[in-house]
């Protein structure tokens, strides 16, 4: 069984920096101090499939790889054997060179692609299926965007190694899955414009993948209920406490009603009586003296469940440890957890240290003075 592997170099630098993705702007994202992230959640994949093939014997799967920093680096640091087909890239890999490694790996043989990036890799894999007609090619996405809307990524790298596993003992069949396309220029306005881009083809495997994000309903209920819990956090907030305000319209109830502007998009810091919008994690870090005293408010995505790692990476781990689990308040409406596809929240900050502080149960706050023990996966 012929696996390809593909990364995005740049995809999520734009995360931690506030930039609210990386296509377009890889250049400011490097000025403002941002590092790599994919090739981390590459070698954490890959570590996880070295480890699965040792164990059970898994011998027969072949690796292929691209040039250079979009795959065989990595593959030759972890010291593992791959073909690496021949693409010429260039000097700052774009999306041609991801549409010509996809082609290059169909045409040696690959039909099962996995790929470290972002809804804009996503895109560029399927341009890259539909011009050529790869009908046949099951896609994997290991997630190391910002957004990552789609619906194509596993919960977290070593997740993409068991559905080998799965594909490996005839455990799974294909699916369609939807591919997002969000408007980056327009996040970083503070609008959100999303839609269907199209679909590409994927294992079954409900458990590991993440689902494509649902918006809200614009419901009067939903509203009401939105409001109820921001009264209950108005009610309880601490004038001595800082408060980091994640994304998304159910945060932004809580800052409306504090007659407070709210970034919809992005990640604000409420403390001394001040708001500061837009921040990234650098000047959260700056701002906050005592972390003791820090508070962060966050609501999962609509269907995947996700309440670190997709679309706030600002709230990085470090911040996170910093605050601690007993100090997050997360909160979602009651009709916004029926929706949730496992009826369970999900975290993939890129630390496992700190993913594994969060698992278990979290008090989420889903009306006024209503709070119920969600378990985080």
């Amino acid at each position: 069984m012929k696996i390809g592997f593909l990364i995005n170099p740049v995809a999520g630098m734009g995360g931690r920096v506030g930039l609210k993705g990386t296509d377009g702007v890889v250049d400011e994202a490097i000025r403002r101090g941002a590092e790599p992230v994919a090739p981390q959640r590459a070698r954490e994949f890959l570590e996880a499939l070295l480890n699965l093939m040792t164990a059970r014997h898994m011998y027969d799967l072949e690796l292929l790889t691209c040039p250079s920093v979009m795959g065989a680096d990595i593959i030759n640091e972890l010291g593992m054997n791959a073909e690496i087909v021949s693409v010429k890239l260039g000097a700052i890999t774009n999306a041609n060179d991801t549409r010509r490694c996809v082609k290059a790996l169909y045409d040696a043989g690959v039909r099962i692609l996995v790929f470290v990036g972002g809804d804009g890799t996503a895109r560029d894999i399927l341009d890259a299926v539909n011009e050529h007609g790869l009908d046949d090619l099951m896609v994997i996405g290991v997630p190391s965007g910002v957004k990552m809307y789609s619906g194509i990524f596993v919960v977290n790298p070593p997740d993409a190694a068991d559905v080998i596993r799965l594909i490996a003992e005839g455990s799974t069949s294909p699916a369609e899955f939807e591919i997002m396309d969000a408007d980056e220029e327009a996040f970083r306005e503070d609008r959100f414009i999303i839609r269907l881009y199209g679909y590409l083809k994927g294992p079954a495997v409900p458990a590991r993948f993440q689902g494509a994000k649902q918006a809200s309903p614009e419901t009067i209920d939903e509203h009401e209920a939105q409001e109820a819990i921001a009264r209950y956090i108005i009610d309880e907030m601490d004038s001595n406490t800082a408060y980091i305000f994640g994304p998304g319209t159910t945060v932004k109830a809580v800052t409306d009603l504090l007659g407070l502007k709210k970034t919809t998009l992005g990640v604000d810091l409420f403390i001394d009586g001040q708001m500061h919008n837009d921040v990234n994690e650098a000047r959260i870090l700056e701002l906050i003296p005592d972390f003791n005293k820090a508070w962060i408010v966050v609501s999962p995505i609509g269907h995947q469940g996700m309440i670190f790692g997709r679309g706030n990476q600002q709230i990085s781990p470090e911040i996170i440890k910093r605050v601690g689990k007993e100090h997050i308040l997360v909160i979602a409406t009651p009709s916004k957890l029926r929706d949730i596809s496992s009826r369970t929240l999900k975290v993939d900050t890129g630390n496992p240290s700190v993913d594994e502080m969060l698992r278990g149960y979290i008090r989420v706050i889903t009306d006024y003075n209503e709070i119920r023990l969600i378990k985080v996966e």
